[in-house]
């Protein structure tokens, strides 16, 4: 599968980031300055079809390629990365679903998230366990027609907003998923952490105790959990990688713009070969990480279409690694470009500085990535002496 756009594709790209430049972009400052979750974002990319954009059509989904579903998320954090995390969790805290829910439950849970009625959230991650998701203490007990769940989770992006998680347990057959309604009695809300960016994505603690879960809310089998981790990452690590992409995009722009209006010494800092030459990395290593994250969202195209998996672990893992560390170096570029104004809120590289870090962090840190992409291009290097 090529990971070129195609006519439609384009035609996608290109409407969100009209819709993006000139609904999103003039709340963004705003956003990062209320840090609360901009539900007036939420509202206008269920309108427009992006909330359910990569979702069953038969649900209300509007059944995009993950390619497509990329060039939205990389439009969106290309002036907002608080408003991309909005399609980015929507599609998190589905994924499970999608992958294993039975058809009784995506017509009961998908089906709103699709159509933007209610807010999803994924719930993975625990005090004791962030890399290392074998280290999960939260236990699911079978107690009749449900199950008893008890434990914690913190990091939780859409904590406080959402109106179902997919949460993560251990049961007697191993890892398992379970939906929990935001109203189950049991289920807590923690506190919201205090972030350095992002902070329109409220990210929150979750408390789970003596929860009771329907028995019919487990996704798939029991012990099924740590496949479908690992099937959801596959496909949420491109859309990750495409947020940093588009933070990186952002600050770009912005920093082109200001260079060729900036004057120093009686003339455009544009004509000065420092500049230049940090220009032209920038824009190298943007057009690098863009081919890497669509030729991940292209592989997952391939997986959903002919069933085949060549490679997308390890394309994925490389994406989201390449992509992060690129927009954590071009928006630093950026900030250095624009100097003392690059430093003040008045302009957006600040924010885009501070948003791009925790897209080396979440979703599998880059050194977790690094240990992926390791251990598959050694096992393959063996099998092939």
């Amino acid at each position: 599968m090529s990971s070129d756009l195609t006519k439609e594709q384009q035609e996608i790209k290109n409407a969100i980031y009209q819709l993006a430049q000139e609904k999103i972009k003039p709340r963004a400052i705003e956003i990062d300055e209320e840090a609360t979750y901009p539900m007036d974002i939420f509202k206008l990319l269920s309108e427009y079809g992006y909330i359910g954009a990569n979702m069953p059509s038969e649900y209300g989904g509007a059944d995009l390629d993950l390619l497509s579903f990329c060039t939205i998320v990389e439009e969106v954090a290309r002036v907002c990365a608080s408003s991309s995390q909005v399609v980015v969790v929507q599609e998190l805290g589905a994924l499970p679903i999608m992958i294993a829910g039975s058809k009784e439950q995506k017509e009961k849970y998908l089906k709103p998230l699709a159509q933007g009625q209610k807010i999803g959230a994924y719930a993975l991650t625990e005090p004791g366990a962030g890399s290392d998701v074998s280290g999960l203490s939260t236990k699911a007990e079978l107690k009749g027609d449900y199950y008893l769940l008890n434990g914690s989770k913190m990091f939780i992006s859409n904590g406080g907003v959402a109106d179902l998680y997919t949460v993560f347990a251990k049961t007697d057959q191993g890892i398992s998923v379970f939906i929990v309604e935001a109203d189950t009695p049991g289920f807590k809300v923690g506190k919201l952490e205090k972030k350095m960016g992002i902070k329109g994505s409220p990210t929150a603690q979750l408390y789970l105790e003596d929860c009771y879960v329907p028995k019919e809310n487990l996704v798939g089998n029991e012990g099924d959990g740590w496949l479908i981790a690992m099937k959801t990452f596959d496909k949420s690590r491109p859309t990750v990688a495409a947020q940093a992409l588009g933070i990186a995009q952002g600050a770009y722009d912005v920093a082109l713009d200001y260079v060729q209006e900036r004057e120093q010494f009686g003339k455009s800092i544009s004509k000065f070969q420092a500049i230049q030459f940090t220009l032209a990395d920038m824009a190298t290593q943007i057009e690098a990480a863009r081919a890497l994250v669509y030729k991940a969202a292209a592989k997952v195209n391939e997986l959903t279409a002919t069933g085949k998996n060549t490679d997308l672990t390890k394309t994925s893992s490389m994406a989201k690694m390449f992509a992060s560390d690129v927009a954590n170096k071009v928006t630093t570029e950026a900030v250095q470009l624009l100097g003392g104004y690059g430093y003040i809120q008045d302009y957006a590289v600040e924010r885009m500085m501070r948003d791009a870090k925790i897209t080396q962090i979440y979703e599998g840190t880059n050194q977790i990535q690094r240990m992926i992409i390791s251990k598959i291009i050694l096992t393959d290097n063996a099998k092939n002496k």
